[in-house]
């Protein structure tokens, strides 16, 4: 159907994930631009069917304007009772945008009362437009779902990476890391100690940007606070902003803020990795055993250091020198 052409826009759009976490949606926030910019004058509402998205708790400053309507835990896409009704008490939308590829949700969101229904699952077989003949699914999950707006819109949707920002953050993190040093940032922490770097050679990165007269700033998160002791030893001229009373109790908006105050980072695969990148940081990034090329970090000016470049999966296997160079690298094109 025409509804969702540039000849008749939708007013209303609703688009579908099982929840964000952080990883998710910073992933998703080129996503979440394109849209509004496909679709400038429509009311969008991201429906979180399975669980929670942080685009309503602590990433909603940087989608005002971008998202009209957040619904969380709808506990829609999960039953298959659920084919026995009508989600969202059948409210009506122009355009529904299913980014998740589980058939059963899909037909679940495809009893849902909308004009143009688009959904990768089963490639496009519930879909009301589809890709043209050949279509390929992309390796990366950004580009997979901006092509979801290309197909609904006929149009084609570049995949734009813009730092993110938010006035009151900023200003706090102008406070903890002020004009007037190079800070070279480093994000020791992970989701999974198995991808993590080991600590000293973050800490020889960070005694290399000290000689060169560089200040070191060292992301710790909740699950990292153990090793401040250990690092403020290690590093001493380092600065550890999220460890600072004034920082106490702040949420991941503040990271992304810090990012946005550094010359480069290094960052292993990880939140803390990607919140930096939202700030716009230029960032090395390491990876061992998982897989780079699905869900990069996004930022503009980006180095992936990879172990299996240097035989192993092991994030071990990655030398200091070769981190050190890629930071060196950016530092050169900043």
């Amino acid at each position: 159907m025409p509804a969702a052409t540039a000849a008749n826009p939708p007013s209303s759009i609703l688009v579908y994930v099982g929840l964000d976490l952080m990883g998710d949606a910073l992933m998703k926030m080129p996503f979440v631009r394109a849209l509004r910019e496909t679709y400038p004058r429509a009311r969008i509402t991201w429906l979180a069917g399975k669980g929670k998205t942080v685009f309503g708790g602590s990433l909603a400053p940087f989608v005002e304007g971008l998202i009209d309507e957040v619904i969380e835990d709808a506990g829609i896409g999960s039953r298959w009772t659920e084919l026995l009704r009508r989600p969202l008490a059948g409210r009506h939308f122009d355009l529904v945008i299913d980014t998740q590829r589980r058939v059963p949700t899909t037909l679940i969101l495809r009893r849902l009362r909308c004009d143009v229904f688009v959904s990768g699952a089963a490639n496009f077989a519930f879909s009301s437009v589809r890709p043209p003949p050949g279509y390929k699914k992309p390796t990366t999950m950004i580009r997979q779902i901006l092509d979801l707006i290309e197909v609904a819109s006929g149009a084609r949707v570049e995949e734009r990476i813009a730092p993110l920002y938010a006035r009151e953050p900023y200003v706090q993190a102008v406070a903890l890391l002020p004009d007037g040093a190079v800070y070279v940032g480093l994000v020791p922490g992970a989701g999974g100690r198995h991808k993590c770097w080991p600590r000293e050679r973050f800490v020889e990165i960070g005694k290399r940007q000290v000689q060169a007269g560089r200040v070191p700033v060292v992301i710790l998160g909740p699950d990292e606070e153990a090793w401040y002791e250990e690092l403020r030893a290690a590093l001493p001229e380092a600065r550890f902003p999220l460890q600072e009373e004034s920082a106490r109790g702040a949420g991941p908006s503040l990271t992304v803020a810090l990012g946005a105050r550094m010359a480069a980072a290094v960052s292993n695969d990880s939140g803390g990795g990607h919140l930096m990148a939202a700030g716009g940081v230029p960032l090395v990034s390491l990876w061992g055993p998982t897989v780079m090329e699905k869900a990069p970090p996004q930022t503009q000016k980006l180095i992936t250091v990879l172990a299996r470049d240097f035989g192993s999966t092991a994030m071990e296997a990655i030398p200091v020198d070769a981190v050190h160079a890629a930071v060196e690298a950016l530092l050169k094109k900043a």
